[in-house]
């Protein structure tokens, strides 16, 4: 019967979309909710069979025609998922801390409320050179070229601005 199906399919009998649609739908139903969301479900479902369709004359009747049902799912399914945007939450608008009873958490937002602090009370050069460092993941020799400085001043300015930003720290801790 499959096989039959499969030839009628390839060669664009109308009817054989609709049985194959029948026959195989819960077939895509199922490998589908292993691989996407519940409320895409259905969506993919009618993809897959509009290019089952359009696909027709592709499809080799002397092979399996789920099979071949099957990898168009899977290639809609992985599409689907590679254009679809995560929601996500930037870690500067989280208020509270979550888990535990926050303490760790607090204690970390007040060292880095704490850092950013003493770091405005650098001067420029200095301070510039520390948050390319540390907060844009740059060597100093790639600071360096970044700035069109000698790396030889990049270095300085990283030292000076390091014991400098120890000593506010130690200043805010007591």
């Amino acid at each position: 019967m499959a096989r039959t199906l499969g030839s009628r399919l390839a060669s664009g009998d109308d009817d054989a979309l609709e049985e194959c649609f029948r026959s195989h739908s819960s077939l895509v139903t199922g490998y589908l909710r292993r691989l996407v969301p519940a409320q895409d479900v259905e969506d993919l479902r009618q993809v897959v069979f509009s290019e089952v369709w359009r696909s027709r004359h592709r499809y080799d009747p002397e092979r399996s025609l789920e099979a071949w049902i099957l990898g168009i799912t899977r290639k809609r399914a992985i599409d689907h998922l590679r254009v679809r945007t995560l929601t996500t939450v930037p870690l500067d608008s989280v208020g509270e801390a979550v888990g535990g009873d926050g303490r760790d958490t607090a204690d970390a937002l007040g060292r880095r409320d704490q850092v950013q602090r003493a770091l405005a009370v650098l001067p420029g050069p200095q301070r510039e050179a520390i948050e390319l460092a540390y907060y844009g993941d740059l060597t100093q020799r790639e600071i360096a070229e970044r700035l069109d400085i000698p790396l030889g001043t990049v270095k300085a300015r990283t030292a000076r601005g390091l014991h400098r930003l120890s000593t506010v720290l130690s200043a805010l801790a007591a």
